[in-house]
């Protein structure tokens, strides 16, 4: 069976954004791949290297909102990044032949450097985490990643090391990876800007549900639609963007037609998007609490998958060892 892997930096509770970018296929490829799942707490360090105290605590937040939505243990190999220390060694080896110039015309290199300014991000961890990805990757020979199309350079990059240590070394000891392209639905955060919990726009999988029924009552709508008797536009509307991903195509129908003849008002609209979201978020929600009475230590629960991983991995080290005569 082919291989994907994946993995999430532990940089705080997950949203809605999360789990139709990603969580909801992670769920899905279980059923048709042998997946790799794993939490990506030296990435977090890539720009949050001054505040790494509560890594650990995120590390299980993030495991729990993961097992909530529907990732089973037992039917993918989840493991903590920085448990396994080849990652380490693979990403040392392989910056040995990995030109700068390539690094730096990464497209989220050059994003993340000019839109993070409260923070200094010179620094060689954070120029050269596409090597560190590619070690991620390429240790279990994942055949697939699941990205949306703005991540593919990311895979090329990997892709490109691959084919400069098979060139260099005349072996062919890796799988060259490949963008497993996700359909990611258009979410906005609630004020209408990018979805994100740096922005407190998002809706976070544990959210209150009285607060998320709150939260969506106050969202940005059709900006040009002042009164209720206003004929509205749905296709620049962020709510209508949920609408698409949360209700049934009638609805959408009516909504479209009462909101165009200004027969139902903004707050019609958010009322049926509001039914579907909670129900949507409480059975999540209800199977996260009872998880969280019955997982406690992270690391003893994830033991097996924990090991599995650092044992394919280590097989794969000794391959690169031998090409590099070390």
């Amino acid at each position: 069976m082919e291989k994907v892997l994946s993995g999430m930096r532990p940089t705080g509770r997950l949203h809605i954004g999360h789990y139709f970018g990603a969580l909801k296929n992670w769920v899905k490829l279980q059923d048709s791949y042998d997946c790799y799942y794993f939490i990506a707490d030296w990435h977090a360090l890539t720009t949050n290297f001054e505040n790494p105290e509560n890594i650990k605590e995120l590390r299980r937040e993030m495991l729990l909102d993961w097992l909530s939505v529907g990732i089973d243990i037992n039917r993918s190999t989840l493991f903590i990044q920085s448990k396994n220390i080849y990652h380490a060694e693979l990403f040392l080896l392989l910056s040995m032949i990995t030109p700068v110039g390539w690094l730096e015309r990464c497209p989220t290199y050059k994003e993340l450097k000019s839109e993070i300014t409260d923070r200094d991000l010179s620094c060689l961890g954070f120029l050269g985490y596409p090597v560190l990805q590619t070690a991620d990757i390429i240790m279990y020979s994942a055949k697939y990643v699941p990205v949306g199309v703005d991540q593919l350079p990311h895979i090329e990059i990997s892709r490109e090391i691959v084919r400069r240590f098979h060139h260099l070394y005349g072996c062919n000891i890796f799988v060259e990876p490949e963008g497993l392209l996700t359909d990611v639905p258009k979410l906005l955060g609630l004020d209408g800007r990018k979805m994100s919990k740096s922005y407190g726009n998002a809706i976070m999988l544990t959210d209150d549900l009285k607060t998320v029924e709150s939260n969506i009552l106050k969202m940005v709508t059709d900006t040009n639609r002042k009164r209720r008797s206003d004929p509205g536009d749905p296709s620049v509307c962020p709510v209508f963007d949920y609408h698409k991903v949360f209700s049934l195509e009638s609805e959408r129908d009516e909504i479209v037609d009462g909101c165009k003849g200004a027969r139902i008002g903004c707050i019609d609209c958010k009322r049926i998007l509001i039914k579907h979201i909670i129900e949507f978020l409480e059975p999540i929600q209800l199977k996260r609490k009872q998880l969280e009475k019955e997982i406690d230590d992270i690391d003893q629960y994830l033991k097996n998958t924990q090991e599995k991983a650092c044992i394919v991995a280590s097989k794969m080290m000794e391959k690169v060892r031998e090409e590099l005569k070390i």
